[in-house]
């Protein structure tokens, strides 16, 4: 599996690195000053759960993006989507999948508009990590956690590729059934709160809550149009539409 990382910062660099040292074919599509500082320093991790050093990783430009690939790895700032977007199009093929580890949702509408939902993985990691001022990647806690799925909730041929390939290398990787759900989650939540041992109890509670009550409305909206339809000596029609929780 050939795999196009976009971003060697703190989030890509270290995930990337992570496959890049089990053995992943992984390539880098980074800026012309970072391509320098991984060509000449390498690309390090130093991390609680293993130290890395990978003399001159693959790297690529987007001028220079002339091959494509099978998975695109997607870590950038927000407001730098549209330029990390433009830099990897070429790349993408029918079947390319793009999982994007961004925090919220909004990107998925800009990745829709411009590959089709099809080719859009959901995904989000749980990670605390930056860079020093040699672009060493330093990882700040204890989690490293990359989760993913097919955004309608089945588990699909691609995602067991995924699996299998991304799980050699030295991460969690888990792939979910509620994608949606938990990116919705985790993005529900100020920043000022991510961390800390408070917000991890909100976030479980919450998470169930969340589901309970989304669930309760596609019983009670199902029941009640079942009901309807049977006054009216009709076949019932259910609607996707879901219950503000």
């Amino acid at each position: 599996m050939r795999i196009l990382v976009v971003g060697a910062g703190a989030i890509g660099g270290y995930f990337g690195g992570r496959l890049l040292e089990a053995g992943c074919n992984v390539t880098f599509l980074v800026r012309p000053k970072r391509a320098a500082q991984l060509a000449e320093t390498g690309l390090v991790i130093k991390s609680r759960f293993g130290d890395v050093a990978l003399r001159s990783p693959p790297t690529v430009q987007a001028s220079e993006l002339r091959r494509d690939f099978d998975l695109i790895l997607l870590s950038c700032k927000a407001y730098d989507l549209v330029a990390a977007v433009d830099s990897f199009t070429s790349a993408v093929r029918p079947d390319t999948v793009i999982l994007p580890l961004l925090n919220g949702m909004r990107h998925l509408d800009l990745l829709d508009e411009r590959f089709g939902a099809a080719r859009v993985l959901g995904g989000q990691c749980l990670i605390s990590a930056k860079l020093d001022d040699r672009g060493n990647i330093l990882h700040l806690n204890d989690s490293h956690l990359l989760t993913f799925g097919e955004r309608e909730g089945n588990r699909s041929p691609r995602i067991d590729g995924i699996t299998a390939e991304m799980g050699k290398a030295k991460f969690e990787l888990r792939a979910s059934s509620v994608i949606l759900l938990e990116m919705w989650e985790n993005g529900s939540f100020s920043r000022r709160w991510r961390g800390s041992p408070a917000s991890c109890v909100a976030r479980s509670e919450t998470s169930q809550r969340l589901a309970a009550r989304i669930w309760r409305s596609i019983f009670w909206r199902s029941a009640d149009r079942l009901l309807r339809a049977r006054a009216l000596h009709r076949e019932p029609s259910f609607s996707n539409e879901l219950a503000a929780p």
